[in-house]
C-alpha cells in the first residue's frame, strides 16, 4: 500500500479548486462549496487570493499562445469582475475525479445542466469561458497546481513529498 491509497486500494488524492472572479462577484461561494460537499471529500487548505500576472501565466501556461489567453489572464485576475479568488484543496479518494464530475465539463455550453459550470457558467462575446470554478484534470497538474498555489504548511494534510528548510524572510505580523 503507497501512502496514496487507502486499505481498499483505492486512490487517495489531492485536487486544487478555484472558486474564479465570477463565482465570487454572483455570490455563488456557499452554493458551489455545498455542491463540492456532496463528493464527501474534505476541505485540507482554502484561503482567498488576489491573482497576480505571473501566478495566472504560470497557472495557465499550458494555453500560452491560444487566441483567448490574454482575455483568460484578465478574467482570473479579476479585471472584469473582482480581483480574487477562493483557492481550495480537496483530500480524499478518487477527488479530482469526483471534483470534476461535480464541476462539468470547461465549456458551460458543453457541460451537464446540473454540474456547477452547467448552471453558472456563461461564454463571453470575446469567448472566454466564465465558467466559475477551476479543477485540477489530472494527478500531475493537481500536484503541479497545488504546490503553485499553496505552501506546504497552509495545508492541514499533504500527499506530496515535503522537506523542512530554514528560510529567513521579513513578513508581515499582527501588531
Amino acid at each position: 500500500m503507497t501512502n496514496t491509497e487507502n486499505s481498499e486500494g483505492s486512490e487517495v488524492e489531492q485536487t486544487l479548486v478555484l472558486i474564479k472572479p465570477d463565482g465570487l462577484v454572483k455570490s455563488l461561494t456557499g452554493n458551489i462549496i455545498d455542491k463540492l460537499s456532496e463528493s464527501e471529500l474534505i476541505i485540507v487548505g482554502a484561503k482567498v487570493v488576489e491573482v497576480s500576472k505571473d501566478l495566472a501565466e504560470t497557472h495557465y501556461r499550458d494555453l500560452k499562445g491560444q487566441k483567448f489567453f490574454d482575455d483568460l489572464i484578465k478574467y482570473i485576475r479579476g479585471e472584469y469582475h473582482t480581483r480574487r479568488v477562493l483557492a481550495m484543496v480537496y483530500h480524499g479518494e478518487n477527488a479530482i475525479t469526483r471534483v470534476r464530475h461535480i464541476t462539468g465539463a470547461t465549456n458551460p455550453e458543453e457541460a451537464n445542466p446540473i454540474s456547477l459550470r452547467g448552471k453558472y457558467g456563461r461564454i463571453t462575446t470575446s469567448g472566454v469561458f466564465e465558467n466559475v470554478v477551476h479543477a485540477s484534470s489530472c494527478p500531475e497538474d493537481a500536484k503541479r497546481e497545488i504546490q503553485l498555489w499553496f505552501a506546504p504548511h497552509e495545508l492541514s494534510k499533504t500527499i506530496h513529498g515535503t522537506k523542512k528548510e530554514t528560510i529567513t524572510r521579513e513578513e508581515v505580523v499582527w501588531e
